[in-house]
């Protein structure tokens, strides 16, 4: 059946609207943002940042934020996350997601984190600054130090 809209009729008008439609979903939209876009982090180096409700939610009413870095192997890794604002937790997880090491509180019987690790394989690595259960979020600083080895 066709329906006559002017000059041009309902069925040619619908499959043209049909065709735009397909057409527009099969490119990609410019300006749109990752879901999951950790922050690139340089080893041997210090970051001060914020931990916040817009964060990564952990699931137990706390929020996440990550940050990416590469490693080699045998690179020792010593991680310093401290925060005089909440109970902070530093985690290293390999490129699949598996945690690798984790430190809740630090060596000198505070609630900061220090974590070390030595790495076994050559790749990008996430560490991942939390707070501890639902303790908040808020400033907080990250230090990074990369040891390699001697070449001999």
């Amino acid at each position: 059946m066709t329906y006559l809209c002017g000059k041009v009729s309902y069925r040619s008008l619908m499959t043209a609207l049909f065709s735009l439609m397909l057409g527009l979903t099969a490119f990609p939209v410019r300006g749109q943002q990752a879901i999951y876009n950790p922050i690139p982090i340089k080893s041997n180096g210090a970051i001060a940042d914020r931990l916040s409700e817009q964060d990564i939610p952990t699931g137990e009413g706390g929020f996440a934020k990550d940050y990416e870095i590469d490693l080699e192997k045998g690179d020792q890794v010593a991680i310093d996350l401290t925060s005089d604002e909440f109970d902070s937790v530093v985690l290293l997880l390999g490129a699949d997601g598996a945690t690798i090491a984790e430190n809740d509180d630090g060596p000198d019987g505070s609630t900061n984190s220090l974590l070390f690790s030595r790495i076994t394989e050559t790749g990008r690595y996430i560490i991942r600054v939390r707070a501890f259960g639902e303790t908040g979020g808020g400033n907080f600083n990250l230090k990074v130090t990369r040891l390699r080895p001697v070449d001999r």
